[in-house]
């Protein structure tokens, strides 16, 4: 068996060849990258953390053409209160009704909540799409 040499395309095929320089560049670029990746997903992590309310859609129940109920939990502060905003979502994800829930100071940090929509037409969905933090217990809005 004879030893064949890499098969390479013919010089200045495909551009002309790397060099050492335009390589660095390349390694250079792709640390800088991974850098701002990591850099981003940090911040996005750390903004997230500082959030004191958090949400989990649990289910829904459609009540015919006029509402849907929709059940979530909501983990707050104990003393707090929070405001909830549900919204009813058609076959083509339109909006057809939202509400706007308080979910006020309880002995526990998460909450079951039901909160019954009225909807313009037949809902196929329900969700929570933000719940915000109206009073704090440290007294800062």
């Amino acid at each position: 068996m004879t030893d064949t040499p890499a098969t390479r395309p013919p010089a200045g095929r495909y551009g002309p060849e790397p060099t050492e320089r335009s390589a660095r560049r390349g390694r250079l670029g792709l640390v800088v990258a991974a850098v701002v990746g990591v850099a981003v997903v940090i911040w996005i992590g750390l903004n997230m953390a500082g959030q004191p309310v958090s949400w989990k859609d649990v289910g829904f129940a459609v009540d015919g053409s006029r509402s849907i109920d929709v059940t979530f939990e909501v983990t707050k502060p104990k003393e707090a209160t929070v405001t909830c905003t549900v919204t009813a979502l058609s076959e083509s994800y339109g909006e057809v009704g939202v509400r706007t829930v308080d979910v006020g100071p309880a002995d526990t940090a998460t909450r079951r909540v039901t909160a019954t929509v009225q909807t313009t037409e037949l809902a196929v969905s329900g969700t929570v799409e933000r719940c915000d933090l109206v009073d704090d217990p440290a007294g800062t809005p």
